[in-house]
This record gives structure tokens, C-alpha cells and sequence, in this order.
């Protein structure tokens, strides 16, 4: 149950970030013909989530002391790149133009995931 509603976060999230950002875009012409990209770029995310960030960030843990964990904002941002690139190879119709874009990308889905865990998926 917690993949599902961990994909749903990332499917919320992703969409307010193509929303707010003009350099990250899901192709379709209206939202019945993004429905489909945004679940599939959501599950790509969940994937690299899952099992590539936690070995990023193993690997990557001095640079993360040095910088007070700000070097975790370059990791989430390298993952949505990571899953752009990928949902590209598998011709989804998900695009991050550059690392900038990445990076706020990334820190609205980091806020808008944060936010709807905190508020409707409560931990008991």
C-alpha cells in the first residue's frame, strides 16, 4: 500500500512541478492525454527513488556532511534528470531542459511530497 500511495505523491508532485516550471514538460495536449506519461514518469521516479538515491547517497554521504546536507538538492535534482533521461529512452514524453530546471524540479517535488505526507498520509 505504501508503493501505491508513494507513486500517487510522485504523480501529485510531478505535475505541480511541470505546472510551475516551463523546462519541465509531459507531452499531450490536455490533461486526459497526460494522464498515461504522468503515471508512467511517476513510476520511472518511484524506481530510481527506490534503488539508485539510496547508493547516491551512500556513496556521496562526505560531500553530504561538508555541505550540511545541501548536496542532497544536487542528488534529487540528478534523479530527475535520471528519470527524464530514462523515461526519454522509453519514448514516455517527459522533459527536463537542464540541470536549473532539475533542481527546482526537485525541490517543488520534495515540497509538494513532504506536504502530502505530512497532511493526508499521516503515518499511525
Amino acid at each position: 500500500m505504501k508503493f501505491v500511495a508513494w507513486l500517487l505523491t510522485n504523480a501529485v508532485a510531478l505535475s505541480v512541478a511541470a505546472w510551475m516550471l516551463d523546462g519541465i514538460s509531459f507531452k499531450g495536449a490536455d490533461w486526459e492525454a497526460k494522464l498515461v506519461p504522468v503515471a508512467l514518469v511517476s513510476l520511472i521516479l518511484t524506481i530510481v527513488t527506490m534503488f539508485v538515491a539510496p547508493v547516491v547517497k551512500f556513496l556521496s554521504f562526505p560531500f553530504i556532511i561538508l555541505t550540511i546536507g545541501l548536496f542532497l538538492l544536487v542528488i534529487n535534482a540528478a534523479m530527475l534528470l535520471l528519470t527524464a533521461w530514462i523515461a526519454d529512452k522509453a519514448d514516455v514524453g517527459f522533459h527536463v531542459d537542464g540541470f536549473w530546471n532539475a533542481f527546482f524540479g526537485a525541490l517543488i517535488i520534495t515540497l509538494v511530497g513532504s506536504l502530502i505526507n505530512a497532511v493526508i498520509l499521516e503515518d499511525d
